[in-house]
């Protein structure tokens, strides 16, 4: 056989060769195109999916098949690690369609776009109460939750130095994963105090001769006296005139605040009860807040409206008379609450 009949054949099977090369490869880009191009059902309906801790792609791939959320596990892997994404699929409960494409699905586990959980703390609510809205969610039982509000450790990480998160809290609206711990929940809350306690108001209540407690203090009363939001302003001019002239702040709400005995309605013995927030009987602020003031409360603290009232009744219909003098107020008080 001489030596160009040797380059003919060596040139046939190269092309040979070549085209069984460009033809494979030309069958697996089309059969991983079908795969990322073609959703697994019709059906939009969202389907929860969870990668355990520790998971690796094969199982997780397996578990998308059988959840009908991919049509091939094998080619999933194959996409995975072409996009260098096999160990970078986060842990966590994820939301999901039988419509989603596998880009969408691989993309939404590499960012870990768990599926979200919420829950939320309206204004004036006081630990214990947030305590059963916490406990509601499933992040964790009532006394765990309690627990950690007055651990010690935990209130260090929130920056803290009181006793309780009492009035810490901070009212809002909260998301959260199944995965989230209620430590994690607590900073979370105790943050969102943080973010709008700003240093201006850090000043300002340093202006006022009250240190931020005492503001929170103040707040979480002025939050538990209305249920109209206009009147906050008002009724922290009452209190901030009565502290300025050493009067009692003789509020209802501090009387109720820690009442194992009260139910709805608060009786003599309750007035008359001495604790360090029945402010009845005690001079000043009590010790601590009473619920979680929210912001437009915190604001009424620091900037009252300038009034020259001492004193304020419920008109029943979650507004107040406001008087600058006890004859006044006597007679707001036989109005509204006598029905004389």
């Amino acid at each position: 056989m001489n030596a160009n009949r040797l380059k003919k054949i060596s040139a046939a099977a190269f092309a040979g060769l070549l085209f069984a090369v460009l033809l494979a490869a030309s069958l697996i880009y089309f059969w991983m195109q079908d795969f990322l191009t073609t959703p697994p059902g019709r059906d939009n309906t969202p389907v929860v999916f969870t990668i355990a801790p520790g998971q690796g792609l094969s199982a997780i791939a397996q578990n998308l098949s059988k959840a009908g959320l991919i049509t091939d596990p094998l080619r999933f892997k194959l996409y995975a690690r072409y996009k260098k994404a096999g160990t970078r699929l986060k842990a966590g409960e994820y939301e999901l369609a039988k419509t989603d494409l596998p880009d969408r699905v691989l993309a939404l586990l590499i960012q870990g776009k768990v599926k979200l959980y919420r829950f939320t703390i309206p204004e004036g609510l006081n630990m214990e109460q947030i305590a059963r809205v916490v406990a509601g969610s499933g992040i964790c039982d009532r006394q765990t939750f309690l627990a950690l509000c007055r651990d010690r450790d935990l209130i260090r990480k929130a920056n803290l130095r009181v006793r309780s998160l009492e009035g810490y809290l901070f009212p809002d609206t909260y998301l959260y994963p199944k995965t989230a711990t209620c430590q994690q929940m607590i900073l979370r809350m105790t943050s969102g105090f943080d973010r709008v306690f700003t240093k201006k108001w850090q000043a300002r209540a340093k202006a006022l001769g009250y240190s931020i407690h005492e503001i929170v203090t103040l707040a979480s009363i002025i939050e538990k006296e209305t249920g109209d939001p206009e009147e906050r302003p008002i009724i922290a001019s009452v209190f901030h005139n009565r502290l300025k002239k050493g009067m009692r702040l003789e509020s209802d709400p501090t009387v109720i605040y820690g009442q194992k005995d009260y139910h709805g309605r608060i009786r003599y013995k309750h007035l008359r009860r001495v604790t360090p927030y029945n402010t009845y009987q005690i001079q000043g602020l009590p010790v601590g807040p009473i619920a979680s003031p929210g912001k437009a409360a915190l604001h009424a603290a620091l900037y009252p409206a300038q009034t020259d009232y001492l004193f304020f009744v419920s008109k029943n219909d979650t507004t107040h008379q406001f008087s600058k003098t006890l004859k006044a107020h006597n007679q707001a008080v036989r109005k509204y609450q006598l029905n004389r």
